[in-house]
């Protein structure tokens, strides 16, 4: 374990001030591998929880799980940049999130997936300090429960076709079909036509290259199943490679990777390719910049996946208190990314319920975690 104090920055007439963080990583495996283009997978990941505790009392909660290989993020980053910003946390004003934040930005620019989890942890004290949940405090709670989408592993078409159907009779009514991992476009097309014929007309089917398919294999597979009412989602590496797909395919198009950012939500409106947009509390950095980026996507149209890339009930619980807070003729989906792995951190946080989830009700983030199933810390900040 490493121990590192850092000085206090208390500014004048703070009534509360962060006097110690606690970080560990626990291994999370996921209820069956998840198989990507490219090579990608996804069967056990690191997951970085932290706590922030207070001189009144107060302790708050964040969590960041970068998947490897998927982003410019990875789990033992994190630490490292919590470190450097020692000086600025410590001491610092843990209730209205963004201000601390903003110091932050200023010490330590970029970083953002490093940054996720603080921010969560500082929404979490927010809350509490205000007797509030979360969600009353980015928006007010617009909707009592969301509609859940199950990620389907990228597998031989019949298998992925049972899947669908397993999770369709638990009230399940979108269906997220990994594409790209056997490298043949042919299949992928049977992939699409097998999920679809499972669920029949209605629900929402949409398959995700996750940026690994090119151009044309990409093409080929929305012609190839463009009589089937699907979604494309993130077919390749760039915004403009993905408008081809588009142009050429007319099928709608949800953006993931590539949306991470202000400017990157502008121009793939700008090229016509966000009708869904993941957004993602660990791409963006946390709640703070997530609540202007689905402001953002308001004025520009676009339907939300609110979510982050991976994790269990603390991310999970964020995510859902932004998700609740947004119009629900707006919000695609979000995804209860706690259900898929085990441990589970948090006993009383929310799973779901007939396809649906519902957010935390109590104050902060609304959940209560188990410290026993995390272990000794692997850093101590004080």
């Amino acid at each position: 374990m490493n121990r590192i104090a850092a000085p206090s920055l208390s500014p004048v007439g703070t009534r509360q001030r962060i006097t110690r963080l606690r970080l560990w990583h626990l291994p999370l495996t996921s209820h069956t591998a998840y198989y990507m283009a490219d090579g990608k997978a996804c069967d056990t990941v690191e997951t970085v929880v932290i706590a922030l505790e207070t001189d009144a009392g107060l302790t708050g909660w964040g969590e960041g799980c970068p998947i490897p290989h998927y982003l410019h993020a990875y789990a033992r980053g994190v630490a490292p940049a919590l470190q450097e910003l020692a000086p600025v946390i410590l001491g610092g004003d843990p209730v209205g999130a963004e201000a601390l934040m903003a110091d932050c930005e200023a010490f330590l620019p970029g970083h953002v997936y490093a940054k996720s989890a603080l921010d969560i942890a500082l929404w979490d004290i927010t809350g509490q300090a205000a007797g509030l949940p979360v969600h009353a405090l980015v928006g007010g709670r617009r909707q009592d429960t969301l509609p859940l989408y199950h990620s389907i592993t990228c597998v031989e078409p019949d298998e992925m076709a049972r899947i669908t159907r397993e999770a369709q009779a638990q009230g399940i009514t979108q269906f997220q079909a990994k594409l790209g991992a056997s490298g043949d476009w042919q299949t992928d097309v049977e992939r699409l036509a097998k999920v679809r014929e499972a669920v029949g007309p209605g629900p929402l089917v949409y398959g995700d290259w996750n940026c690994g398919a090119t151009t044309l294999d990409a093409i080929r597979v929305g012609r190839g199943a463009a009589h089937l009412d699907v979604m494309l989602e993130q077919p390749c590496a760039t915004l403009e490679d993905c408008a081809r797909v588009q142009a050429a395919t007319g099928l709608p198009m949800k953006l993931d990777e590539l949306a991470h950012d202000t400017a990157s939500l502008l121009a793939a409106h700008r090229l016509g390719i966000m009708d869904a947009v993941a957004l993602k509390l660990s791409k963006f950095g946390g709640l703070s910049v997530t609540r202007r980026a689905r402001d953002l996507c308001l004025h520009l149209g676009a339907k939300m996946c609110v979510e982050c890339t991976w994790g269990s009930d603390i991310v999970t619980a964020a995510a859902l208190h932004l998700g609740a807070a947004t119009p629900p003729s707006r919000v695609l989906n979000v995804c209860d990314l706690s259900g898929y792995v085990s441990p589970r951190i948090a006993p009383d946080a929310p799973t779901r319920t007939a396809g649906r989830i519902a957010p935390p009700d109590g104050p902060g983030l609304g959940i209560t975690v188990d410290q026993d199933r995390l272990g000794t810390p692997d850093l101590i900040l004080d």
